[in-house]
């Protein structure tokens, strides 16, 4: 494996997450840290795989916001709420866990109980859960505390950490993957694929309405 790969170090046994983006290269960390840095990055993976899964499982191409199981699940009483503060929860005790001070876990918290109050409010739960996120932000406050603690830059990992996992076996397998721009469009399918969704779903409203106006 080229040792001057800026975004894939060696592999190992351990198989956690790359520290490097497709598109720069992050400064090696210290021998002795390189472990628990891994480990930090592969925690935060998991958090933003539930986290995604809930509030932003389909996205707006190329951005953060989109909608996930916590709307579906939503209008079902009650079982939104306990999922997102299961989700919340989970990540608050590990944040506790791995060191992050009670102060930056407050807000996270104080979101929780509002959105288990709320929720049992017909129609303005529902609206609540597109503003309230306490799960989202005890993540989010994860990571941060991660980010500066272990000097971590990349973000892939979080933003598509499903395809940055499968991406990282791939990378292990074969040199191909490993090209940072074969790297960046695997990353980005989901973003692409959104624009031809919208592309089709724009050129039909317009077929239609061409076709209604013909009738007229």
């Amino acid at each position: 494996m080229p040792p001057s790969d800026p975004y894939l170090s060696k592999p190992t046994s351990t198989k956690l997450p790359s520290t490097a983006t497709p598109s720069q290269s992050v400064e090696r960390m210290p021998s002795s840290n390189s472990a628990e840095r891994q480990q930090a990055m592969l925690l935060q993976r998991q958090l933003a795989t539930y986290a995604n899964t809930m509030d932003s499982l389909v996205r707006i191409p190329f951005t953060r916001q989109g909608v996930g199981a916590d709307a579906a699940v939503g209008v079902v009483p009650v079982v939104g709420d306990v999922a997102g503060l299961a989700l919340a929860g989970y990540a608050i005790v590990r944040a506790k866990q791995i060191g992050v001070p009670l102060h930056k876990l407050t807000p996270a918290i104080r979101l929780a109980f509002l959105d288990i109050g709320v929720g049992f409010v017909p129609m303005v739960g529902d609206m609540a859960d597109v503003f309230i996120r306490p799960s989202r932000r005890a993540v989010n406050i994860v990571n941060d505390h991660l980010r500066e603690l272990h000097g971590i830059e990349s973000t892939d990992h979080t933003d598509h950490p499903v395809l940055h996992r499968v991406l990282e076996q791939k990378q292990q397998q074969s040199a191909f993957w490993r090209n940072p721009v074969v790297a960046w469009f695997w990353l980005r399918i989901p973003d692409f694929l959104g624009v031809l969704v919208l592309l089709w779903l724009v050129f039909s409203v317009y077929w239609v309405a061409s076709w209604l106006i013909g009738l007229l």
